[in-house]
């Protein structure tokens, strides 16, 4: 029976340069080849596409290949929906929850910086008028963040921010302008930072 295939996370270090030369899905840093995205690790020869026996001279080439079922993962340039934990001053916390219109399997944390909430005047941007705790959001990763796979997220373009909101009357608000939302019920305004939806990212 073949061992079972490894499996590799996103940054994992698979091996030295001097022992394999690094092939798609991997990138190299300080002598040695790491994994650059979610999937399982595979080892060819670069002529005969065969497992390499040891005694060959020519390194083998380590890849990742992605699995179908396996985790997407956000990445630079990506739309992503998330859904608002947590604000303050300075940024908005979230939860990612797809990649487009695909759902993530487990969530990943993202941060909304001040200065990433829209393109034009950022000095008189607030954090509390542009999204609330629960709200849903379309952003752009900008970055993939920190250790603790924190992605820095914009909402800096026209067809991105809130695009599903709850009044304190628990009803989901209509957008009555690109800074503001309104309760169907009460008719209460809110400040946010609507989003213009383009069809494609509606989730049904």
């Amino acid at each position: 029976m073949a061992p079972p295939a490894r499996y590799c996370v996103p940054g994992e270090r698979l091996c030295s340069t001097e022992e394999a030369t690094a092939g798609s899905g991997t990138y190299t840093r300080h002598g040695f080849i790491f994994s650059s995205l979610a999937g399982c690790l595979e080892k060819r020869s670069e002529d005969s596409g065969l497992t390499l026996p040891s005694a060959a001279p020519q390194l083998p080439v380590v890849s990742v290949v992605r699995d179908a079922e396996s985790q997407l993962l956000p990445d630079v340039g990506a739309v992503v929906t998330c859904k608002v934990c947590s604000i303050n001053s300075r940024f908005a916390k979230v939860h990612i929850l797809y990649v487009g219109s695909t759902p993530l399997k487990s969530t990943f944390r993202g941060t909304i910086r001040r200065e990433d909430i829209r393109a034009t005047e950022k000095d008189k941007v607030e954090v509390y008028k542009s999204f609330r705790p629960g709200d849903i959001v379309l952003a752009k990763v900008i970055s993939l963040g920190d250790a603790q796979s924190n992605y820095l997220l914009s909402t800096a373009e026209n067809e991105l921010g809130v695009v599903v909101a709850r009044s304190e009357a628990g009803v989901q608000m209509v957008p009555i302008s690109w800074c503001e939302m309104q309760c169907p019920r009460t008719h209460t305004k809110d400040f946010r930072k609507v989003a213009r939806v383009q069809p494609q990212f509606l989730q049904t």
